[in-house]
């Protein structure tokens, strides 16, 4: 079957597709049949893409890497293979592409192109962790890895500030200072969510005061896997 005739059933596009962040059984049946037809698939690493296509017994078609490093420099490419018929996928090593992943200039890009940008829907490791924190969900603000260094004051200071449930990713080189930083701005008695390795073996959920989830981090003779921190508000201290 040549590849016009298996995209035949998606209509050139550019489709952002989320991967499993953990477990190999999170990927929707949509995903599949579009990562089986589409003549492109963009990637952060092709060859974690490569591995996870194997996995599920997919040939894979061509490999385009498209990180930070090089994403806008990427975008004219990927808008004249979309323009010349071709369905094109994103993804991201994990998860969904855009969201603290590469993929917000690749779709601006298309999206000024006249080019249909479809989302297929996936885990996202932030709500898969904030659905089950037992905060409140209402009103809440995504704000991705915080700064390192310069200007991590203010932001966290205006994360406060919102006055509503708020959630970050660290890596596990930073998760207690975070924690630490968090139990300093909003008070030790903040309710905290501490995920990781969600979908995973080891999947681990901490909830509780600020201090006491920042005692229990300490006293770990390892922290691994990456994290998702969930901050309440104020009428959840209680």
């Amino acid at each position: 079957m040549s590849s016009k005739e298996k995209s035949t059933s998606f209509a050139p596009a550019l489709y952002l597709i989320a991967t499993p962040i953990g477990n190999l059984d999170d990927i929707s049946v949509r995903s599949l049949k579009l990562l089986r037809v589409a003549q492109i698939i963009i990637c952060e690493d092709t060859r974690n893409t490569g591995q996870l296509l194997k996995l599920y017994g997919i040939s894979a078609p061509k490999l385009m890497s498209c990180h930070e490093h090089n994403e806008q420099s990427q975008v004219d490419i990927i808008v004249k293979e979309i323009k010349s018929g071709k369905v094109v996928a994103f993804v991201s090593d994990a998860g969904t592409p855009a969201i603290s992943d590469p993929g917000s200039r690749v779709v601006k890009g298309a999206i000024e192109a006249g080019i249909d940008v479809i989302s297929v829907p996936g885990a996202t490791a932030f709500v898969t962790a904030l659905v089950a924190s037992g905060l409140n969900t209402a009103e809440f603000a995504f704000l991705g890895f915080p700064p390192q260094k310069k200007g991590r004051k203010t932001f966290l200071e205006r994360a406060k500030s919102l006055g509503i449930t708020v959630v970050f990713y660290e890596s596990p080189y930073r998760v207690v200072q975070l924690i630490e930083d968090i139990a300093e701005h909003w008070g030790d008695s903040v309710q905290l969510c501490v995920a990781r390795e969600l979908t995973k073996l080891h999947e681990e959920y901490l909830r509780g005061r600020s201090g006491e989830i920042l005692k229990k981090m300490k006293d770990k003779t390892s922290i691994k896997g990456e994290f998702v921190v969930i901050v309440g508000v104020h009428s959840e201290e209680n």
